[in-house]
């Protein structure tokens, strides 16, 4: 598809295009995402990503219980949870973000999980899990700051008593970010397991280019 968009044939390049976006369902689209790191640079690969996006939005709560979404990037990773268009309640994404912490420490023993997942934590709205389900099912991971699961709490039983700013780890800071009107947006981490230096980036996507802070 990239070498047809190269060379100018266009028609091949429809054709590749469309094969390929006919290829993206649940099965596929994480390899897709996967193996679009190593051709970001080509316009066809941007289009491709944004059609992949999409369906990931579309099909949140599949995508992101799928085993192979630990092999993501973790900027990936990232630029996935974050979007406002991401059709997944919020626990599904917790599970998700602990998910692939998991995997990573299994490849890297020493990092503790509760430095990898709070890379993650900023983009999940612990508020809107049911308490019920933070007291039995998150607080005992110990992965959370308390802090983060008492304001969640009281924000479910009273919304003026807690300040917005509060309930999420620079939460102010991802919400700008969202209501922002940027054409694209992306996620880098310094922990990303494949060591890729490349940034996937959603042409037409909500937001701004959001860096996610690095566990220390």
């Amino acid at each position: 598809m990239n070498a047809s968009d190269y060379y100018g044939l266009e028609e091949l390049r429809r054709a590749c295009s469309g094969f390929v976006q006919s290829c993206i369902n649940v099965d596929t689209v994480c390899a897709l995402l996967s193996s679009a790191e190593k051709y970001i640079q080509y316009k066809c690969t941007k289009s491709l990503v944004q059609k992949v996006l999409e369906f990931v939005d579309e099909h949140g709560n599949e995508v992101l219980n799928l085993g192979s979404f630990t092999l993501l990037p973790q900027h990936v990773v990232r630029l996935i949870l974050v979007r406002d268009e991401l059709q997944a309640d919020e626990f599904t994404k917790f599970q998700a973000a602990l998910m692939w912490s998991k995997k990573f420490c299994d490849a890297n023993p020493l990092t503790p999980l509760k430095d990898v997942i709070s890379n993650f934590l900023e983009y999940i709205q612990f508020h809107k899990i049911p308490a019920n389900v933070l007291m039995r099912e998150v607080h005992p991971l110990g992965v959370v700051p308390y802090s983060i699961i008492m304001n969640a709490l009281a924000y479910q039983a009273d919304p003026a008593s807690v300040d917005p700013g509060k309930l999420s780890p620079n939460s102010s800071r991802v919400r700008r970010a969202r209501q922002s009107h940027g054409r694209s947006m992306s996620v880098q981490s310094s922990l990303d397991p494949y060591g890729s230096n490349t940034t996937l980036s959603s042409s037409g996507s909500s937001g701004e280019a959001v860096s996610a802070p690095h566990s220390k």
